[in-house]
């Protein structure tokens, strides 16, 4: 048990100091501390700026710009209203030459319409709040002409009372699913990136130390089988650790940015009404994945003699966790389709696919108990697979690049 302790204590420590390791982490924990304070960051920018938006208003139907003035100001849109009596070509012309940034034509014939012009297609997006203004006033015009009072255009213009029920017992209501969606997107993308970075981590670190025959030495004193799940175990906790960082960085960056956590896009995302067992799933399909693709990662990462080959060699487990993403992003929109049902019980897709019908479903517990099952069995297997060619990997040297690999090192591994 010595020896398991000491490989586990060199590839943690060796992984937490590399450059790559400690630059991520910076990286992300200061994403984190952007984002949440970009707010903030853009007040400071634009704080001095207290230049107008000025609306220049080519009427054609004179009489309509105190209309337009007061609709904008009900909108808050902080938009000044001017009329101009300059031609469409002059207003063109000064939009060329950066003296306005646009106009807007009115026109009232058998009923009002409207032109926004800006220089480009990139600004016209900022014509919505002026469309809604007009939009009121077209509505205000047609209502006098047909002598309906404020009560009547009140009447006509109420929306619908329109209320959405699932009658699945699986199914959430549409606020409860618009609240954790954000959340689950957010930790199946963590889930994601972890599966992929650590097994690499894993199948890189097996093919360096063959490659700079350290294998020999290490193999000669500990038997392959613990010197492999004593470097998926420390490079496993580095992941933990290296998770909680980000966790612990997020959550002090919101703090310290002041943000309200049930307002804005924060209340959108979901995570203004947290479930402590969205969490604890995320942490067990996070350390489930991890294990089950670190296993096949060091099996795969036994078979090459060259860090260059990795690559080439893990493509079929990237393949997998390629899929698996594809089926839980596509699946956040229709969780309950049957695709995604039947793959949450596949183990290879379950860590991402069955975490997200945990957290947009109620589903019955004996369904992801029984995915989890399925997943620790299919880790047993795979790890006792993986440990016979292991066994043989590390001492297979020179160009491995197929998976037929497998069978010569099963057999080396049983004559040793």
């Amino acid at each position: 048990m010595h020896s398991f302790w000491i490989i586990f204590k060199q590839a943690f420590m060796t992984k937490a100091r590399t450059k790559s390791f400690i630059i991520t982490t910076l990286v992300v924990v200061a994403a984190f501390f952007l984002l949440a304070n970009i707010s903030n960051i853009i007040a400071v920018f634009d704080g001095d700026e207290t230049e107008e938006n000025v609306l220049h208003v080519l009427e054609e139907a004179p009489g309509l710009v105190p209309d337009l003035q007061a609709q904008l100001e009900a909108l808050d849109s902080g938009i000044k209203v001017v009329p101009t009596y300059l031609t469409e070509e002059e207003l063109q012309e000064s939009i060329a030459e950066g003296t306005i940034d646009d106009y807007l034509v009115l026109t009232q014939n058998e009923q009002l319409s409207a032109r926004y012009v800006s220089e480009s297609a990139n600004e016209m997006g900022s014509g919505s709040e002026i469309e809604i203004a007009v939009q009121a006033i077209h509505t205000a015009l047609t209502a006098e002409s047909l002598g309906l009072d404020d009560n009547q255009v009140g009447q006509l213009f109420m929306p619908v009372e329109f209320e959405r029920q699932a009658i699945s017992e699986s199914s959430k209501s549409q606020e409860e699913l618009s609240q954790a969606r954000g959340l689950v997107y957010v930790l199946i993308m963590l889930i994601y990136v972890a599966v992929i970075y650590y097994p690499n981590m894993i199948a890189m670190e097996v093919a360096t130390e063959k490659s700079s025959r350290v294998m020999e030495i290490l193999i000669s004193s500990v038997s392959p089988v613990k010197h492999m799940f004593a470097k998926i175990a420390g490079i496993g906790s580095l992941g933990i650790l290296q998770m909680m960082i980000f966790g612990l960085a997020g959550y002090f960056a919101i703090k310290t940015a002041g943000t309200d956590l049930t307002a804005g896009f924060f209340s959108v995302m979901g995570f203004s009404e947290v479930k402590i067992s969205t969490f604890l799933f995320a942490i067990l399909f996070f350390l489930l994945g991890y294990f089950l693709y670190a296993v096949l990662a060091a099996l795969l990462g036994s078979l090459v003699s060259r860090t260059e080959d990795v690559q080439q060699l893990m493509l079929p487990m990237m393949v997998l966790i390629i899929i698996a993403s594809l089926i839980a992003f596509s699946g956040i929109s229709i969780p309950e389709a049957r695709y995604v049902t039947i793959s949450s019980f596949i183990p290879f897709f379950a860590p991402l696919v069955m975490f997200l019908r945990v957290g947009m479903l109620d589903l019955p517990l004996w369904e992801p108990l029984l995915s989890i099952a399925i997943m620790l069995v299919t880790i047993g297997i795979l790890g006792w697979f993986g440990a016979r060619v292991y066994r043989g990997g590390v001492l297979m040297y020179g160009s491995s690049q197929s998976l037929k690999d497998i069978r010569k090192a099963i057999r080396l591994g049983n004559s040793k």
